[in-house]
């Protein structure tokens, strides 16, 4: 039996423009890359929370997951607080998943201009 614990990975992406297309293809990339870098099964992930930047509202970025076939996985979208200065066209995900992981070793992945959030994280 594997030993697991429950893990919080951290990712984010940004987009060119707010269209429904681009939101959803944008969040699947990072869904994608974040479930391949850590080696999740999708029945493993406990939940997602999504928060969009307050000039993103064309689309749930949660659509996306579900579109991945993700349908019983529990999903929230909501907006990020609108800090002056803060990174503008940005999807911020937040998965909790049963990982075989120690925190160290989850893999975090942010894309695009996203990738300024976190540097120290990034892959």
């Amino acid at each position: 039996m594997r030993e697991v614990w429950v893990r919080g990975i951290r990712g984010a992406v940004t987009v060119p423009e707010n269209s429904p297309r681009v939101i959803c293809e944008a969040t699947k990339e990072l869904l994608t890359l974040i479930v391949k870098e850590n080696e999740i099964k999708i029945e493993d992930i406990i939940s997602i929370i999504f928060s969009v930047s307050v000039d993103l509202n064309a689309a749930f970025p949660a659509e996306a997951a579900r579109e991945l076939g993700w349908t019983m996985v529990p999903l929230l979208c909501t907006t990020e607080i609108p800090v002056p200065g803060s990174l503008e066209k940005c999807i911020r995900v937040l998965v909790h998943a049963y990982l075989p992981r120690s925190q160290a070793e989850v893999r975090h992945v942010y894309l695009g201009e996203a990738v300024k959030l976190r540097p120290d994280l990034h892959i």
